[in-house]
């Protein structure tokens, strides 16, 4: 059986079908994801649930009768979950990481900064005291200055992007470590009414088709969430701050079949587009730090009174209501801070990584196959619900999960891409890591430029 413990529970958690499990088959053949800890098998489930949910909405709109196997491609599931060492824009590799990005020894141990976005890593230049154009020796040697502990802080309180690197032992000693742990594999709560329903119908569209997506979203794992449901058949439309333009390539990575606007939501006159947006949308997901999109009146209790009945999906780096609940962070950073790092360390005293970005990539399938499963609970009660995953709760499961089901690393094979061109140039991207019954093999519509389309509904 594919499933772990760790699909199993987050599959219970979000309501899905129990007997749907067994419909899951081993990836064959399988991932080549090398690792200390069984990463392979935490991807397999995230995107094994998403493929479950969206044939749990076919059988529940009337467009299947029956379960049909889920059989995954160890090849797909790589390719994805490694696939910015694939993506290629009209034949150039994008620079993945930053100058500001990476592991950096303190005065006394590690640390991991992230400095891909010019904001980030202008703020951190200014803490240590340097130009933001600085050469590496320069960072090197600024950062030595500081203990770990007292940068992350530094960075913490000045917005800025920095982890001291930890072994498991004192993260789960940590005061946020032990919120995490006390915090469930999937957050889902209802806002208790029955006054919505989705606009379902039977028929023989996309799995999806008909149901409205807003994404207010960035980086990995909220991108990827909305991706999966665009590639159910759901309008997906991405909205963005012209003043936080996203990095080229990491949008079109994530933004197959979507479309993309930007929307000031500070300015009047685009703030009632968004409104008009919101009014017919079944589903917000946010990916923005706890509280930053409350001001304009963005959180889930906010938007059920605007919206009844609206699916809010979430993903956060850390704890929900810990100490580091409003704190920044990305997927590097959480493998830094919980133990992942030194976990994968080669010689056990420099911190290494996990052959992919594997706890965005896992919350972004576990949050869409959620949706899915929220969007059918909808039309059967009518409520609205709030829905999160985060990162350092995915973090916690693969450290304490059961070591048989890791990956030592198979043969790499040739990487499973799609070739074609959008508005952007020439695309060669990571084909979905599934499929669904009666779905196209590959993305039918790839990414356009970040913030090019209209910010209307299609």
């Amino acid at each position: 059986m594919t499933i772990t413990g760790i699909g199993r529970n987050a599959w219970r958690a979000i309501g899905g079908d129990d007997a749907a499990l067994d419909m899951v088959a081993d990836a064959s053949p399988p991932p080549s994801l090398p690792s200390r800890l069984p990463v392979a098998a935490l991807l397999g489930d995230a995107v094994a649930l998403a493929a479950l949910a969206i044939q749990q909405v076919q059988i529940d709109r009337g467009r299947r009768s029956a379960w049909s196997a889920v059989r995954l491609d160890g090849r797909r599931l790589t390719t994805s979950a490694q696939c910015e060492r694939h993506f290629l824009l009209d034949g150039v590799a994008p620079d993945a990481w930053a100058p500001l990005s990476g592991f950096w020894q303190a005065a006394d141990g590690w640390v991991r900064t992230h400095g891909n976005y010019p904001h980030h890593a202008r703020r951190l230049a200014e803490i240590l005291g340097i130009g933001a154009d600085a050469a590496k020796k320069e960072v090197a040697a600024a950062i030595l200055g500081f203990g770990a502990v007292d940068l992350e802080t530094r960075a913490a309180q000045a917005g800025a992007i920095v982890g001291a690197v930890r072994t498991a032992k004192a993260w789960s000693a940590h005061a946020e470590g032990l919120a995490v742990a006390t915090e469930p594999l999937v957050s889902l709560r209802s806002d208790g009414g029955a006054r919505g329903s989705t606009r379902w119908d039977a028929g023989r569209g996309a799995p999806l088709d008909g149901i409205r997506v807003l994404d207010l979203t960035r980086v990995l794992a909220g991108p990827i969430a909305a991706r999966d449901l665009a590639f159910a058949g759901a309008d997906v439309l991405r909205i963005d701050s012209p003043r936080l333009p996203e990095i080229g390539w990491q949008h079109l990575e994530t933004g197959h079949g979507k479309r993309s606007a930007t929307l000031d939501l500070a300015d009047a006159v685009d703030r009632r587009v968004f409104e008009e947006l919101l009014a017919s949308a079944d589903v917000v997901i946010t990916g923005y730090r706890p509280g930053s999109l409350d001001r304009f009146g963005l959180s889930a209790e906010a938007l059920w009174e605007h919206r009844p009945g609206i699916i809010v999906g979430s993903v956060g780096a850390w704890s929900e209501r810990g100490p580091w609940a409003e704190r920044r962070g990305f997927d590097s950073i959480v493998q830094a801070v919980t133990g992942i790092a030194m976990t994968e360390s080669a010689d056990g005293a420099t911190p290494g990584a996990l052959p992919a970005q594997a706890l965005d990539h896992s919350a972004g399938h576990m949050l869409a196959a959620a949706i899915c499963i929220a969007l059918i609970q909808r039309r059967r009660e009518g409520a609205g619900s709030h829905i999160r995953v985060g990162l350092a709760r995915l973090a916690h499961e693969l450290l304490h999960a059961p070591t048989d089901r890791g990956n030592p690393g198979a043969a790499a094979d040739e990487p499973t891409v799609q070739r074609g061109r959008s508005a952007a140039g020439a695309i060669t991207t990571a084909m979905p890591p599934f499929g669904y019954p009666g779905g196209p093999d590959g993305y039918p519509v790839l990414a356009s430029p970040w913030g090019r389309d209209a910010a209307g509904w299609r």
